[in-house]
């Protein structure tokens, strides 16, 4: 498991019922503005899938690599979790056993409709935003993505007096970046600064983990170019920081609870590798596989 370093980039809800709030209820509890929420938030229990955690949270992407993750962390501490989704409802039941019955709620929400995202985190104090997209469609491109839509529910949540704003980019996210897809990722970060001020963004490198598109695109990539994985230099001169994905999930839920990181930026990354010696570890004979090579180059490590 990769070790993750969180770098640290300056960038009254519920009445007083106990002493034993967490400081993020403790804090939403003295706030100014006034939100009315359900009893079932308050801290109760011994920590595990039938207690109270405190946190209601509304996850926005719930249903890509991340936030399955990130929905299990909030689900085995007895959170309340709103999913909104677009998919069909097939894709969304294995997360049903991921909590007690009754602590997740699945609603359809069209992320061009405000009604529809006030809706999802009206009843929440802590509001995740996971949407992304790795490539561009007809009805959805990455300016809307990672732009409009983080800028809607930044804007949506600050209406509803919620004090709680996760946004999830990526490391590498930068204006001057000839990538289009990191070039969004960081107007993005601009635009929920500007809309919620105390949000927390979060700065994931490549992460890894079952299922991921990161090691299984390698491990599936010398099938394409007959058991060969084409590199620039043979990998020696890209360097990645991969993080594990649950690493991450539990940063967010570090997040969700210490009011110490309202308003901060966070990179989220592991150990250092050379794209050599990461393939090294992932193949079991590398040398058979690594081609050098300038003709052929991997999207991933040019961006």
């Amino acid at each position: 498991m990769a070790t993750v370093a969180l770098v640290s980039r300056p960038a009254s809800v519920l009445p007083k019922v106990s002493s034993s709030l967490s400081p993020a209820i403790a804090a939403a509890a003295s706030a100014g503005q006034q939100r009315k929420l359900h009893y079932a938030i308050i801290p109760q229990g011994k920590g595990g899938r039938s207690s109270a955690s405190g946190i209601a949270a509304t996850v926005f992407g719930a249903t890509g690599y991340l936030g399955r993750y990130v929905v299990n962390r909030l689900g085995r501490i007895g959170s309340q979790v709103v999913v909104p989704y677009r998919c069909d409802p097939y894709y969304i039941m294995f997360m049903k056993p991921m909590a007690d019955l009754g602590q997740f709620f699945f609603m359809e929400w069209d992320p061009r409709n405000k009604d529809t995202i006030m809706k999802a985190i009206e009843h929440s104090n802590v509001v995740i935003n996971l949407v992304g997209k790795e490539y561009e469609t007809r009805n959805f491109g990455f300016d809307e993505v990672y732009v409009d839509i983080p800028q809607r529910i930044a804007k949506a949540t600050k209406e509803a007096g919620i004090k709680k704003l996760i946004h999830v980019s990526h490391l590498n996210a930068d204006i001057r970046s000839s990538s289009k897809y990191l070039r969004s990722k960081a107007v993005g970060e601009h635009a929920v600064r500007e809309e919620f001020p105390d949000a927390v963004i979060l700065k994931p490198s490549d992460m890894f983990g079952k299922e991921d598109n990161f090691l299984n695109y390698f491990a599936g990539e010398r099938h394409w170019f007959g058991d060969t994985v084409p590199m620039i230099d043979l990998g020696k001169k890209t360097v990645k920081e991969p993080v594990y994905v649950v690493d991450v999930a539990k940063a967010i839920l570090s997040a969700a609870s210490d009011p110490d990181a309202n308003g901060k930026t966070f990179a989220l990354v592991g150990w250092v590798y050379s794209a050599f010696k990461m393939l090294e570890i992932i193949l079991p004979s590398p040398w058979q596989y690594i081609v050098c090579t300038v003709l052929l180059s991997l999207s991933l490590f040019c961006t």
